[in-house]
């Protein structure tokens, strides 16, 4: 009878002590499963310029909530902060904030960087009482009109002559100083 217990023991232990063993080696495969997954993160990178030429190079690790940039030489890393609206992110010396593509970075507290675009709004009215909103991006070249308050209208800058020429693959716009005209599929449809 001790026999049988003693047998049973150390088969109940064997089967126990294998279980354990099938535990442990199952683990680190959940673990390297995890890291190959967080190596395929994708970064976006954006280069930024101030109106004296330097560059600010930006990788966004988004889902590590982080950004790592690049400065006059230095590299930085800089984590992720809540903003009402915009980006920012900072460390214990570094501070970046913007909106948009406008972007100041800040070094102990004093900007040493920053670049905002060269937004122009301008609003037009014809004798038919239309009216033709228009928001110039002049660093992006580019432009978003709205007729009569309606949807926006992306169009992008091309080489005039001269006056303004933005189009897209519906719209047109062209003119010189208040003469404007806006055309959809080659049909006017705002002039002055």
């Amino acid at each position: 009878m001790t026999k049988k217990i003693l047998t049973m023991a150390m088969v109940s232990a064997l089967i126990l002590n294998s279980c354990n063993e099938t535990t442990i080696k199952e683990k680190p495969q959940v673990n390297s499963e995890t890291t190959s997954e967080t190596n395929t993160e994708k970064v976006e990178t954006i280069t930024s310029v101030d109106e004296n030429g330097k560059e600010l190079q930006l990788a966004f690790h988004n889902t590590e909530g982080k950004l790592t940039l690049t400065f006059d030489g230095e590299t930085i890393v800089l984590l992720s902060e809540k903003p009402a609206s915009g980006i920012w992110y900072k460390n214990g010396q570094y501070e970046l904030r913007g909106k948009g593509n406008d972007i100041a970075l800040k070094k102990d507290g004093e900007v040493i960087f920053e670049h905002q675009d060269d937004i122009v709004n301008y609003s037009l009215k014809n004798k038919e009482g239309q009216t033709l909103d228009m928001t110039f991006n002049n660093t992006e070249n580019t432009v978003k009109v709205y007729l009569n308050g309606g949807e926006q209208i992306d169009l992008k800058g091309e080489k005039a002559a001269s006056g303004i020429w933005y189009k897209n693959d519906q719209y047109e716009l062209r003119g010189k100083g208040d003469g404007l005209k806006l055309s959809k599929d080659g049909e006017t449809i705002f002039e002055n």
